[in-house]
């Protein structure tokens, strides 16, 4: 809950022990006095989530806590309850911070409403401070009209409307994070959060912390209650990205919210129970990581009920097509270059290229590009700076080492292509046109969409694509599980 303890401070017997018996059937910790004196040595001692403050009390005036509660880093909620009162002072005591106010006698259903709207607000606040950790860059999005991509939309959109647990497997910059992203905005859970988890980025003696939280004093540094990832994605959709990093000891306590969805925090005894949906990803291969005794198999088996794997973009042709496009027209804007688009070499060379890092290392290649543009508007060879890292090791036998970052060697072109081809360019440049959408170019070109299909499995089998696309697949390799 994000209501957990709470102050009554009262002046009148009667009203404060109905007030503190209600809020302990709702299970509430409560600490009931009678002065602002042992309000403040309450406060002093601990952390509380909320209060609720009379105003007239025998050693004082509420208001005067209220004001001392606005200068602590951590401040409990304070909901004002005054016997007679009217419009202006309600209005005081809101602006003076108050969250609420109530005229007594009140009943136990406004009790109710107030300790709702209460834990809303606080668990919005929560959950907004740790979504501002995370850069809203807008590059979220799955983009992609091969077959591959066609087919994982196709599969994204019949799972995000179930509850069920997704593993993502793929290599590094493949996107897994943005199909995470996109299950999330599709499914039923889209108004509640999503919070992600960086498992690789977290220290190990820190990791069942962000996972569960931790109570007050639990260990050196606990200065104050701290609520985990886990509770904060209550009723929403948490992202436990590269889970393979996750430590063999904290497994076992993450198989136990997947399977019983309750925990408790670090140094509590509090049993609390979430509903959440479970999406994680890794650029491992599990299955080798339970073999090797790295990852509990238990727990493999209870992520897997929806695998997705992710295709590399070097099986991806068409896709590198529209990516580039997109990517150009993005940083152009974002860095305020003129871009008139790529020259046939660039084209080739980004055609060429085997991209082990994926899409990431695509859009770094394209904004640097973008930035270095000469006047003319184009995008040439040497404002991509690509190397033979990327290239195949039969293209690097005939390549000379680079002089320089930028400096790139040209592939020999005869001066007369043959029709052949002329043939096989024409078709790459009307699927450039197309981004890459096989249907359009097929129409664009004159010809079926099985011609088409027909000359691509030719051009590879031929060893005529460029090297990095000779061994793409024909089908798409994702799928439910059988």
């Amino acid at each position: 809950m994000a209501i957990e303890k709470i102050i009554v401070l009262g002046n009148e017997l009667n009203f404060r022990n109905h007030l503190e018996n209600y809020l302990r059937r709702c299970r509430y910790d409560v600490a009931a006095v009678t002065t602002l004196a042992a309000a403040r040595d309450y406060l002093s001692r601990d952390n509380f989530d909320l209060i609720f403050l009379d105003l007239r009390l025998p050693d004082g005036d509420g208001t005067d806590l209220l004001k001392e509660l606005q200068a602590r880093p951590q401040k409990p909620l304070a909901v004002v309850t005054a016997g007679v009162g009217g419009v202006e002072s309600a209005v005081e005591c809101i602006k003076g911070g108050a969250f609420d106010y109530l005229i007594r006698p009140f009943s136990d259903e406004q009790v109710g409403v107030t300790l709702r709207k209460a834990e809303e607000f606080v668990r919005l606040v929560r959950v907004n401070r740790l979504l501002s950790q995370e850069p809203d860059d807008g590059e979220n999005t799955l983009l992609g009209n091969s077959q591959d991509m066609e087919s994982l939309h196709q599969l994204i959109r019949k799972v995000a409307r179930t509850h069920a647990t997704v593993l993502i497997q793929g290599e590094s910059g493949t996107g897994k994070e943005a199909i995470a992203r996109a299950l999330y905005r599709q499914s039923s859970r889209s108004r509640a959060p999503f919070i992600k988890v960086n498992c690789a980025a977290i220290p190990e003696n820190l990791i069942e912390s962000e996972f569960f939280g931790h109570e007050k004093g639990a260990f050196t540094g606990a200065v104050n209650k701290r609520e985990g990832r886990f509770e904060l994605a209550h009723g929403g959709t948490i992202l436990l990205d590269e889970i393979s990093e996750i430590p063999i000891t904290v497994q076992a306590k993450l198989l136990r919210v997947l399977q019983e969805r309750e925990f408790e925090r670090v140094g509590g005894n509090r049993t609390i129970k979430v509903d959440v949906r479970v999406i994680a990803t890794t650029n491992r291969h599990l299955e080798q990581s339970v073999e090797r005794k790295e990852f509990r198999q238990d727990l493999f088996f209870r992520l897997n009920v929806v695998p997705i794997h992710v295709s590399p973009l070097r099986e991806r042709p068409e896709d590198i097509l529209l990516l580039k496009r997109e990517f150009m027209q993005r940083f152009s804007r974002r860095h305020g270059i003129n871009i008139r688009g790529f020259t046939e070499e660039a084209r080739d060379m980004l055609m060429r290229h085997s991209w082990p890092g994926n899409v990431r290392e695509l859009q770094n290649v394209i904004e640097r590009a973008v930035i270095l543009c000469g006047d003319n508007g184009y995008l040439e060879p040497q404002h991509l700076g690509l190397t033979s890292i990327g290239a195949r090791e039969e293209e690097c036998k005939t390549c000379a080492p680079p002089k320089a970052a930028a400096s790139i060697v040209k592939p020999e072109v005869p001066e007369f292509a043959s029709l052949a081809e002329m043939e096989r360019r024409h078709i790459f440049a009307a699927l450039d046109q197309c981004r890459g959408n096989r249907t359009h170019a097929a129409r664009l070109l004159g010809v079926s969409i099985r011609t088409l299909r027909n000359k691509l499995n030719e051009y590879r089998s031929a060893h005529s694509l460029p090297t990095a696309l000779q061994n793409a697949p024909a089908a798409s390799s994702t799928h439910l599980p059988a």
